[in-house]
C-alpha cells in the first residue's frame, strides 16, 4: 500500500468492470447509453468513482511517519479550514465542508501538508461524518503520540439537500478530542481560535 497512490492512472481491468456496471445502471434507469452525450459517461463515471475512493489504497499512518521531526515545540498547532469532500456510504452522494485540526506536540511535529493529506485519505472512502472524524483523530493520536489532538468537521450532506428531507441550509458538526483537549480550557482555546478570523 502506497501512502501517496494517486489514481490519475487507472487500472484498465478494474475501470472496465466498473464502467460496465455504470452502463447497466444507466440502462436500468431508462437512459439510452448509445446516444452521443452518454457514450463515454460510463467510463468517466468509473474513473470518477475510482478517484473518489482512492483512500482505500493509501496509508495515512505512513504519510505522517514520513514527515515527523524531533522538535521541542509544545504549544498548540492548528490547521483550520481544510477542505473536505467525501461520499456518504448510505446513498453514495457527496458531503463536503471543512475540517479544523489541532495537536499539541510531544517531542515531534509533522510537516503541515501531511495533516490535510490524512484528511483526504479517510475522506476518499465511503464514509459517515462521525467515522471520518474518528479516523482522522485516532490516526494522528496513535502515530504522533501528541499531548492532545482535536478534530472538528463541519459539512453539508447532499443526501439531506437533494433528496429525503431536502433541507438546503443544514450543516452537521462532529468533533473529537484526546489528551489535553479533554480539558475544557484547552478545548475552549481551540474552539475560539478556529472561530476567529485572523486574516
Amino acid at each position: 500500500m502506497s501512502p501517496y497512490r494517486n489514481l490519475e492512472e487507472y487500472n484498465i481491468e478494474i475501470t472496465n468492470e466498473v464502467k460496465e456496471h455504470f452502463a447497466k445502471i444507466m440502462d436500468d434507469l431508462g437512459e439510452d447509453v448509445s446516444r452521443e452525450g452518454l457514450l463515454k459517461t460510463p467510463e468517466r463515471a468509473a474513473k470518477a468513482m475510482l478517484f473518489l475512493t482512492q483512500g482505500y489504497k493509501q496509508d495515512a499512518t505512513e504519510i505522517l511517519k514520513g514527515a515527523m521531526f524531533a522538535e521541542s515545540y509544545d504549544d498548540m498547532v492548528i490547521i483550520k479550514d481544510i477542505e473536505v469532500y467525501s461520499l456518504c456510504e448510505h446513498h453514495m452522494l457527496p458531503f463536503f465542508g471543512k475540517a479544523h485540526i489541532a495537536y499539541i506536540p510531544n517531542g515531534h511535529i509533522v510537516g503541515l501538508s501531511k495533516i490535510p493529506r490524512v484528511v483526504d485519505v479517510f475522506a476518499r472512502r465511503l464514509q459517515v461524518q462521525e467515522r471520518l472524524t474518528h479516523d482522522i483523530l485516532e490516526c494522528i493520536n496513535s502515530t504522533l503520540k501528541p499531548k492532545g489532538v482535536a478534530v472538528v468537521i463541519e459539512a453539508a450532506h447532499m443526501c439531506m439537500m437533494m433528496r429525503g428531507v431536502q433541507k438546503q441550509n443544514s450543516v452537521t458538526t462532529t468533533s473529537g478530542f484526546r489528551g489535553q483537549f479533554e480539558k475544557i480550557e484547552t478545548r475552549n482555546e481551540f474552539l475560539k481560535l478556529i472561530s476567529a478570523d485572523l486574516s
